[in-house]
């Protein structure tokens, strides 16, 4: 994906929270945020499961945040799940705690690209790009792709009362990350350096404002 040159029309769609377990990485969410999150489901292609919350923006928008884990009641994958998840050092980072692994930008029409992947999760369908290897794109703090086919549930979630206010996207090569600066949707998402790739969201929560990392 990074060969690629980036969209040139895109939105801000989800944030991807990954737990060791769902239950676990649900609590802390919830404990975190103050809120409860919404029922999600399964991934049958890479054997995973979610919880879901919608975010109000800045700028009148929404988007949604995701808590997901591997579905123990699934059967294993033919190949490397998304996410890393399968990684011994994702796994190592999951054992600690849940983490802000990445982000997800929405855009017309993936028809054509080289990573888009048809998915669904119960009713819901969309193409995601995705390496074959499972890799994150810029060990995360790159977007993935989504194309939705069905309603993206940014429109169907109940509103939580947590308002995602800035994202900051960190690494070792933060020229790279430029093109995804800026104020989509009234969020203000910045790039900078780091020596580990990794996120860092601000929300304003019925309790104050929190971030998460």
């Amino acid at each position: 994906m990074s060969t690629l040159p980036p969209p040139t029309s895109w939105t801000l769609d989800h944030l991807v929270f990954a737990a060791h377990d769902l239950s676990s990485g649900q609590a802390w969410l919830e404990t975190k945020l103050g809120v409860h999150l919404q029922p999600g489901g399964q991934h049958p292609r890479f054997g995973t499961h979610n919880r879901l919350l919608g975010l109000s923006l800045p700028g009148a928008g929404k988007c949604y945040l995701e808590v997901i884990a591997v579905d123990p009641a699934a059967p294993a994958p033919a190949g490397p799940r998304w996410f890393e998840l399968d990684t011994p050092a994702m796994q190592a980072r999951l054992a600690e705690r849940p983490r802000l692994i990445h982000w997800v930008a929405a855009v017309p029409t993936l028809t054509g690209h080289p990573l888009a992947l048809p998915l669904e999760r119960g009713a819901a369908r969309w193409q995601l790009t995705v390496p074959p290897d499972g890799s994150l794109p810029g060990g995360g703090a790159e977007p993935s792709l989504i194309a939705w086919e069905t309603p993206s549930p940014s429109t169907t979630l109940p509103p939580s009362g947590v308002t995602l206010q800035a994202l900051e996207l960190l690494g070792p090569q933060p020229q790279r990350l430029q093109h995804w600066t800026g104020s989509p949707q009234g969020v203000n998402i910045t790039a900078q350096w780091a020596d580990i790739p990794q996120l860092r969201a601000t929300f304003q929560t019925p309790h104050g404002p929190l971030t998460l990392s």
